[in-house]
């Protein structure tokens, strides 16, 4: 089982060992997931002997309390792959509650028999996890509590926000919908009483959040995989582009070896440099992406690419000239 899927299924799992009384809707609202994809983790919790019932009346799912013992059931391997991800990989990903997983993770850990336990510290050792770069999120606890409460009870929060590259701030009433983890950094996805229509706004860029008094109506037409569609990665701009890359040999292998998009397509040319193509809802985001590689990624099209990255680089130049000298 892949990773990602790993870390759903034992979520999935803490919430139902919380107690309370969760649907269908509102683990699809949790995981960040579709209902399809839920009762495919439901399925792999039943697989692993963790049993669960569904209450026909009041539409919900409880855990069977009277479950052995964690430590007791799992294999070496489902013991490693779980101390790995906490131990060695939590910090790859900023998951809300990190201190929380730790904390359950070394109580899982104390409760393994000796052989397990001292396999799992062996190899530990000798695995290290380089972390990726993340947003700073001091308050990601308290905003992802907030948001993910309101998700649930279908509460408006009112969020004051700066905007990107400005020191102002914008304040909207907010009916939130969907959170996801893209590119480092958490997002909410809902509508803006404000623009009038579904936007995402990082977390790192909130100031403050609060839960009004004040239900929304769920849009039940509202798909988070329709509207974030072909979106470099979580805002899309409403118009597809073709973008096609030619990429110098000492970086092809850094951009066509990674899968960056479910769209990409690479070839690569005998010289060891690679062209690489997308179809890619917006140009902002994918921008910056190009960007990060310097000259060793070359537009091919569309041209208002090109324009947009040669403007941006005069831009900075011109910046450059006019720092003061230190």
């Amino acid at each position: 089982m892949e990773t990602k899927t790993t870390t759903k299924v034992l979520q999935l799992l803490s919430i139902l060992q919380s107690g309370q009384h969760y649907t269908p809707e509102d683990f699809a609202g949790i995981l960040g997931t579709s209902r399809r994809t839920v009762f495919r983790y439901l399925r792999i919790l039943r697989e692993s002997n963790i049993t669960y019932h569904w209450d026909a009346k009041s539409k919900y799912y409880t855990l069977d309390m009277d479950l052995p013992l964690p430590g007791q059931s799992l294999s070496t391997q489902e013991a490693l792959g779980l101390l790995l991800l906490t131990f060695r990989a939590r910090n790859h990903i900023q998951l809300p509650f990190g201190n929380s997983a730790l904390q359950a993770a070394i109580k899982i850990e104390n409760i393994l028999p000796e052989a397990t336990k001292r396999y799992c510290n062996t190899v530990l050792r000798s695995i290290s996890v380089k972390c990726a770069p993340q947003a700073k999120m001091i308050l990601l606890d308290r905003i992802f509590v907030q948001l993910m409460e309101a998700i649930l009870k279908k509460r408006i929060v009112n969020i004051r926000y700066s905007l990107s590259g400005k020191s102002q701030s914008l304040v909207t009433d907010l009916s939130p919908y969907h959170l996801r983890y893209s590119d480092y950094r958490w997002c909410v996805i809902g509508e803006s009483s404000l623009h009038r229509q579904v936007r995402t706004i990082e977390f790192d860029r909130i100031k403050e959040v609060k839960v009004l008094n004040k239900c929304f109506v769920e849009n039940r037409d509202f798909d988070v995989n329709e509207y974030l569609g072909k979106a470099w990665s979580a805002a899309p701009e409403g118009r597809l582009y073709h973008i096609m890359l030619r990429v110098s040999p000492e970086a092809a292998h850094d951009v066509a070896g990674v899968q960056w998009h479910s769209t990409q397509k690479a070839v690569y040319k005998a010289d060891g440099s690679a062209i690489v193509e997308f179809r890619v809802d917006g140009l902002n985001e994918i921008m910056w992406w190009i960007l990060s590689f310097g000259n060793k990624v070359h537009v091919i099209e569309p041209k208002i690419l090109r324009e947009k990255i040669a403007e941006t680089v005069q831009n900075m130049t011109k910046q450059k000239g006019r720092m003061p000298s230190v």
